[in-house]
């Protein structure tokens, strides 16, 4: 095929790899705002591309639907309609333009001074605790679909297939050889399908193969209110989604700064925040113009980075390339919609743990002294106020208004800022940009 051409089956595997990390949580988010998958995986193909571009091909990043857009899009889309979230959208990626001036003018060094390690390892490590519960309901059957009723009603086989798949992730991981030892997350998951379908085979209903027989093998991608209609602007839907982007900034921060400590590279000074927020305003501008939801920097991916040491940003352009061949491609999208719940639920354990203990790498690397009072101050308050929203009855999203909330992640952004800021500083201090 054109798409794999200059690759290597190799380089092809690995990118596999990425595809099936981001694919769960890219079409997660239309299927919850009522938008199209379809144009979702369009999107962030589109909007990864974009950003690598912007970027100057050197960042490894991959940029699928985010996540922290979901109650205002899911608000506007109902009330309004995919247009008005589709304008909304593209005011929240312009934002990121302001953002990226805001950076360039100050410079990185200044950035880093509000955001020094003792701050983002922690922001880091939060984000990735936040998602190792989505792993574990996955794990243990509660998310399981009407045509995974097996693991409904046999939850200690859910978590047989996920523990399986984990088995053989950290198998490969720690004594894999040649290829195996670079693909062990893929590998994963076509171990836990394997057994899926032998499980299947045997009678048990833990998985459906419905929508495969349903779809067309050609699909236009294409949502009646979304693409190539014209996104209409109105004030009271760009106020719920907008502002979301001040959120996403700050998460991409944090996202940035695992990013460079996976690679052994600071993207934060070359290419640049501004221009990785610039590319990432851009995609999500596109992502509204087309009738998709807003696009950000994909965790799961990083940890696949860090998992396989494999950095090369083109593996993430092949991704890009075949999540948009996939959109095209009705049969083979719903193929792997039919991977079950706890089979996902087994790689997203360690991948999520991954991201976590690259926020630990951060605060290690930069020999961050926690017999200072201050650095332990501000990481203690930046772990309670995010773990303590998350474990709450707010679930990790403190609702202002009845159409907007924030996530926990960005309060706790906010206090450990504030924190680093208003703390007198001592000059022991280590770990401290100066």
């Amino acid at each position: 095929m054109i798409i794999f051409k200059g690759y290597t089956g190799r380089e092809v595997a690995l990118s596999l790899q990425h595809l099936f990390a981001m694919f769960g949580a890219t079409i997660l988010v239309p299927i919850l705002t009522g938008l199209d998958t379809s144009v979702a995986l369009l999107t962030a193909g589109l909007g990864t591309l974009v950003f690598h571009f912007v970027t100057k091909m050197k960042v490894p990043i991959f940029l699928g639907s985010s996540f922290a857009f979901i109650p205002g899009i899911t608000a506007v889309v109902a009330n309004q309609g995919a247009q008005y979230a589709g304008g909304a959208i593209i005011v929240a990626g312009a934002m990121y333009f302001l953002f990226a001036l805001l950076v360039f003018a100050l410079g990185v060094q200044k950035i880093k001074k509000v955001f020094p390690p003792v701050v983002v390892g922690p922001i880091v490590i939060l984000i990735g605790l936040s998602l190792v519960g989505v792993g574990i309901d996955n794990s243990s059957g509660h998310l399981a679909s009407d045509t995974e009723s097996a693991f409904l009603d046999y939850p200690w086989l859910s978590w047989l297939v996920a523990c399986f798949v984990l088995v053989v992730i950290l198998v490969l991981m720690l004594r894999g050889k040649g290829i195996f030892k670079l693909l062990p997350i893929l590998c994963g998951i076509l171990a836990g399908y394997l057994l899926c379908l032998i499980l299947y085979a045997c009678g048990l209903n833990v998985m459906g193969f419905e929508t495969v027989h349903s779809s067309n093998w050609f699909n236009i991608p294409y949502y009646s209110e979304g693409f190539l209609h014209l996104p209409k602007f109105e004030w009271s839907s760009i106020v719920v989604i907008a502002p979301v982007s001040i959120v996403t900034f700050m998460e991409q921060i944090g996202a940035m700064s695992s990013v460079s400590s996976v690679i052994g590279k600071n993207v934060i000074e070359d290419p640049g925040l501004h221009r990785t927020s610039m590319g990432d305003g851009l995609a999500t501008m596109l992502a509204g113009f087309l009738g998709g939801p807003a696009n950000t920097t994909y965790s799961e991916n990083i940890a696949v980075l860090a998992t396989t040491k494999n950095f090369d940003p083109k593996l993430i352009r092949l991704c890009a390339m075949i999540a948009i061949a996939l959109a095209f491609f009705g049969k083979f999208g719903a193929i792997l919609q039919t991977i079950p719940s706890p089979v996902i639920g087994g790689v997203s354990i360690v991948l999520f743990g991954m991201i976590a203990t690259c926020g630990v790498m951060i605060l290690v690397e930069s020999k961050i002294d926690f017999k200072n009072s201050r650095n332990l101050v501000i990481s203690s308050l930046i772990l309670s106020v995010g773990l303590g929203f998350i474990l709450s009855e707010y679930h990790g999203n403190i609702e202002i208004t009845q159409n907007f909330s924030l996530s926990a992640i960005f309060v706790a952004t906010v206090v450990g800022i504030l924190a680093n800021l208003l703390l007198p500083k001592d000059k022991s201090n280590i770990g401290e940009n100066k």
